[in-house]
Formats: C-alpha cells, sequence, structure tokens
C-alpha cells in the first residue's frame, strides 16, 4: 500500500503530445499524479503506486485541457452578430458599444457569468481573457473564474486614443487604474486567477501610455497580452502612428512590451512579414492563432506551417466574439481548414496542418505560456480532461486516434465528462 496519500490516478485511454507532429497514446492506461504534479502514465500500474485511489473511466478518452490563447470575455454576448463586417468596422459597431456596458456592475454580473458558466462545461481549462477598461468588472471576472476552479490569466483593457468617448481612459486616469487594480488582486490572493497587463492594441494606445504601461510591467512582473498584424488596414494605421517602426510588432518592441523580458502572446499574426517574423521568435513571442476569428472577419490565414517550421511558440485562441464560441475543438478544425486554403489558394509551400499538430497547438503549444501545462510528461501540471463519445454514434471500429480526430470535427461540451484544473477536479 502506498502511504503518500496525495497520489492518485486516471484510468482510460490516455492521449497527449510531446511534440507538434505525433500524439502519445497509451491504451487503457494509468495517468498517475500527486496534487497538482503529474508523476506519468503507464500501461500497467507499476508497483511503487500499487494501492492509490484510482478513478476509472473506462474506454473514455482522457486528454490534457484545452489552452485558449486568445478570448474576450465582454464579447460572449454578441457572438453570431456583425459577421459581414472587417476589423476595424466590426470594433466600431459591435464591440465598442457593448463593452462600454460593463461599467454597469449588475450588467457586467449578468453576462460575465454567461461567459464563465458556458467555459466551464467546454474542454477548456486555461485562458488569457481581455476583459474591459473597467476595473470594477474586471475584477468581478476574476471573482468569477477563481470560484470555477478554472485557470486563467485576464487583463484590464487599456485605452486612451483613438476610441470613442465613452470607451476611453485619460492617460493617467488608464494608468492609475491599472495600478489600482494589480494591488487589489494581489490582496484577493487568488490560488488560479492571475493578471495580465492588455494593451488593446498600438492604434488605441498613446506613447506615453505605453512607456507608463512597461514601467507597471517591470514593477510587477506580469505578463502582456495585445493584438498584433490582423489586418491590412490595422497594420497601414500603426505605421501612420508610428512612422518610425519597422514593423507593427517593433512599435511594441520599442516600448518594451515584445517578449524578451515581458513574456508576452500575441493573437493573430495574420500578416507578419519575415522582419516581424524573426523579432517573434528572438523575442520568444507567442502566437495566439484565431482561425475562426481570421475567417468571420474576413483578415486571412496565418502562415501557421512556417511558425511551426521556425520552432516558434504557437496555440490557438478561440478569439470570441470574432470567432463564433468557446469550443476549442472548433479552433482545432478551423484551424486544419484554413491551412488548407493557405496551400492551395496562396503558397503550396506551406502544406496544410495536421490533427496531431492543432492538437498539440490546443494543449501544450498553449500551455507553455503558462508553464509546464498541456501535457501528460512527467513534472507538468496535471490539468485534464475526459471525453465521452458515446453521442457520437457510428457503426465502424475505430482506434483510439480515430476517435479523437473525429471528437474535434464533431464534438462541443456535451463530450466532456468531467474536468480537472491543477489537480482539482472541476467539473463532473
Amino acid at each position: 500500500m502506498n502511504e503518500k496519500t496525495d497520489l492518485r490516478a486516471l484510468k482510460g485511454q490516455i492521449v497527449y503530445s510531446e511534440s507538434s507532429n505525433k500524439l502519445k497514446i497509451c491504451e487503457k492506461g494509468y495517468l498517475v499524479y500527486e496534487a497538482n504534479k503529474i508523476e506519468g502514465v503507464y500501461p500497467i500500474l507499476p508497483e511503487e503506486y500499487e494501492g492509490i485511489p484510482v478513478e476509472d473511466y473506462g474506454d473514455r478518452i482522457i486528454v490534457p485541457g484545452f489552452v485558449d490563447l486568445h478570448v474576450h470575455a465582454p464579447q460572449y454576448a454578441f457572438r453570431g452578430l456583425g459577421m459581414d463586417m472587417e476589423l476595424l468596422d466590426w470594433l466600431e459597431t459591435n464591440t465598442f458599444p457593448e463593452e462600454s456596458k460593463y461599467k454597469d456592475i449588475i450588467y457586467a454580473q449578468k453576462a460575465y457569468q454567461m461567459f464563465v458558466d458556458n467555459l466551464k462545461k467546454s474542454a477548456t481549462t486555461r485562458a488569457c481573457i481581455f476583459a474591459t477598461i473597467h476595473k470594477e468588472s474586471t475584477i468581478l471576472l476574476m471573482d468569477m473564474l477563481e470560484k470555477a476552479g478554472l485557470a486563467t490569466m485576464v487583463g484590464k483593457v487599456n485605452m486612451d486614443r483613438n476610441s470613442p468617448d465613452y470607451l476611453k481612459e485619460e492617460t493617467e486616469e488608464s494608468v492609475n487604474e491599472t495600478i489600482s487594480w494589480l494591488e487589489e488582486v494581489q490582496k484577493k490572493q487568488y490560488q488560479h486567477t492571475r493578471p495580465i497587463l492588455t494593451p488593446r492594441f498600438i492604434p488605441s494606445c498613446t506613447d506615453e501610455l505605453m512607456h507608463k504601461l512597461k514601467d507597471i510591467q517591470v514593477k510587477y512582473q506580469i505578463p502582456v497580452q495585445s493584438h498584433l498584424s490582423e489586418n491590412y488596414g490595422e497594420i497601414a494605421w500603426v505605421q501612420e502612428l508610428c512612422p518610425e517602426s519597422e514593423f507593427y510588432g517593433d512599435a511594441y518592441d520599442q516600448f518594451g512590451l515584445f517578449g524578451r523580458d515581458s513574456k508576452t502572446v500575441m493573437a493573430h499574426c495574420v500578416h507578419s512579414d519575415e522582419n516581424e517574423i524573426r523579432r517573434m521568435k528572438e523575442n520568444g513571442v507567442f502566437i495566439a492563432h484565431c482561425p475562426e476569428s481570421n475567417t468571420n472577419l474576413s483578415s486571412g490565414v496565418a502562415p501557421i506551417r512556417q511558425y511551426l517550421k521556425e520552432g516558434m511558440h504557437v496555440g490557438l485562441g478561440s478569439d470570441v466574439a470574432a470567432g463564433s464560441t468557446e469550443n476549442m475543438f472548433v479552433a482545432m478544425r478551423y484551424a486544419v481548414q484554413a491551412s488548407k486554403l493557405r496551400w492551395r489558394l496562396k503558397d503550396e509551400k506551406l502544406t496544410q496542418l495536421t490533427m496531431p499538430e492543432v492538437f498539440y497547438m490546443a494543449t501544450k503549444g498553449g500551455g507553455e505560456f503558462f508553464g509546464k501545462v498541456g501535457s501528460f510528461e512527467a513534472g507538468y501540471e496535471m490539468d485534464a480532461v475526459v471525453l465521452d463519445d458515446k453521442r457520437l454514434i457510428h457503426p465502424q471500429e475505430m482506434n483510439v486516434e480515430q476517435r479523437l480526430e473525429r471528437m474535434i470535427y464533431l464534438a462541443d461540451e456535451r463530450e466532456v465528462y468531467a474536468k480537472y484544473v491543477a489537480g482539482e477536479k472541476v467539473a463532473d
């Protein structure tokens, strides 16, 4: 009998990634963990673990929890609307009016609860989340996510220019509210919820604000999230606003908010040129690929095959509400489909993505932004989702890999049978 009371195991059809091009599958295996750390995956329970509690999930598939590297919580309310517009018009027509409503804490309570409830039901265990400029409602969202047991990074958004008057801060106000927000968050002592610095994008933030946000980043040692090279009009606008920058990403880098000593995730990177790609690689910038959003807003298809070949950090984002759903199975299948269109219509040198690659991006690729997250390798944090595909009826025999591939194209929250975040079961 093993006397380590924190040791436990899950039994089932275990699937995870060590690298981007091949799945690791252990059929009817054991996933052993102690508290929040993976001990290992074994086809037969080793003698040293004899007697530990085992949760037997039978023929169900056990995968690492999915990581959403880019989602806008306040936009959840208008998913599926305005999909016939491009980015900048869509922001003016849909996004900004909706986000202004979060000044009202009662509205924020109602809307954010819907987002958090559905995120908890999904296969997502970790997420990088944009809130709004409003400090109180951002803290409310963080409280809700903490209570839900999800592991997230949440950002109070900064905007002091090129924004409607009803959703624009004065520069000093933006700085002071960001500091006040961070001080209040520190007092909360969350277990699973962390702050992330969130300048919306270069067009909405003055140089003065960006310099001061860097000071905040250094003082509080927090990561950074923003948008990069999503749309041609946006890129041209950044060049007008920052004429001394070599490219869009260089504008962030000039303020010290583009990787290196500030861990950074940039959403989209659809139209990054060779210089920007080189800088992202040098600086260790993470890329949040949001294929459904890029389709819905006619932005284009990011060259993800090139990013993977370069050994860059690439994960997936739902980008609600430009993306229609928090369901990361959708993000995976859109990533495959979009890569096929890019390969066929634009660049035959960049072959289409494969199922193992997009699964890697949804788990270990994005999980690396959180640390040792997104795999069942020894030493990784214990995030796991148990998937039950019995609803997806079929007449033929399929192996575990085929069943997982099928779920990427057909599954949603109904296939989530159980969910573990940081070693704790949060849904069953």
